[in-house]
């Protein structure tokens, strides 16, 4: 160092010699096609993208969701009459659910409970409204097949965020609001890495995840791996823990708590 403080031609040699290979490197030209070449990359990505969600996903949705309606036919129509002789007549649990956009759609499932209440007229806790029928169907996942019939009416997809309760729209950050840019499906990228068993944060940061990444091969990774976990039985909750499985509305505000 003091050779160099002493020596101020060197200090200019040295110094010119290290500034030419960075000027070079980052030459005007040269930046602005790396920033071109860049652009172009994520122009593509953009198209490529968009072309699958509003042209060929659909296609797809609609071609596979009638397929797996008629091979699960027998199922869905044994189902159905098991439920009507022993769950007094009523097969279907219907509820509104916010779709794409926020747009509010009603979701189809197999009821698995009963609608018993308290003496005060209240709805008895999930875990002892659910009826022995129901713990088979939520086990073998047979109660969430009615939504191909969503997904036939172009409400849901196969594939993407879990529509969930409309009550919950209030309390989700900006970020979060991004899983409603995309259809809900019925099954997605937080079933495969965890479900229910999630936390909150974690859950919906999946389904953003998703909504900015969706692809054809990524739908295709999370319908085999769903298939997989539905043949293991993995992940799957048959009665909901009201210690673990927090509604958002009730988490969001203890979390403003603390």
């Amino acid at each position: 160092m003091e050779i160099l403080y002493k020596d101020r031609e060197l200090t200019k040699k040295m110094g010119a010699a290290s500034r030419e290979p960075i000027c070079k490197r980052y030459e005007r030209k040269f930046v602005w096609n790396e920033v071109f070449k860049e652009y172009k990359r994520l122009e593509e990505t953009v198209i490529r993208k968009g072309i699958y969600l509003r042209f060929f996903k659909p296609i797809l949705d609609f071609i596979l969701a009638l397929f797996f309606l008629v091979v699960t036919s027998p199922i869905l129509t044994i189902t159905a009459i098991i439920l009507f002789i022993f769950n007094e007549g009523k097969i279907f649990f219907v509820q509104e659910r916010p779709g794409k956009d926020g747009k509010i759609f009603k979701l189809y499932k197999f009821k698995t409970m009963n609608d018993k209440k308290d003496s005060s007229g209240k709805l008895l806790p999930d875990s002892k409204r659910l009826t022995v029928i129901g713990k088979i169907l939520r086990k073998t996942s047979i109660d969430e097949l009615p939504q191909l019939l969503n997904v036939i009416k172009g409400e849901m997809s196969l594939i993407g965020p879990r529509p969930l309760l409309v009550n919950y729209l209030p309390f989700y950050t900006e970020r979060e609001k991004l899983r409603h840019k995309v259809r809900p499906g019925i099954t997605g990228y937080a079933q495969i890495n965890g479900r229910n068993n999630l936390e909150w944060d974690k859950r919906l940061e999946y389904d953003v995840m998703y909504a900015l990444n969706c692809s054809f091969k990524l739908d295709l990774k999370i319908l085999f791996k769903s298939i997989i976990k539905v043949i293991k039985k993995d992940d799957i909750v048959v009665a909901l823990d009201p210690k673990i499985n927090i509604p958002l509305n009730i988490y969001r505000r203890m979390n403003d708590r603390n």
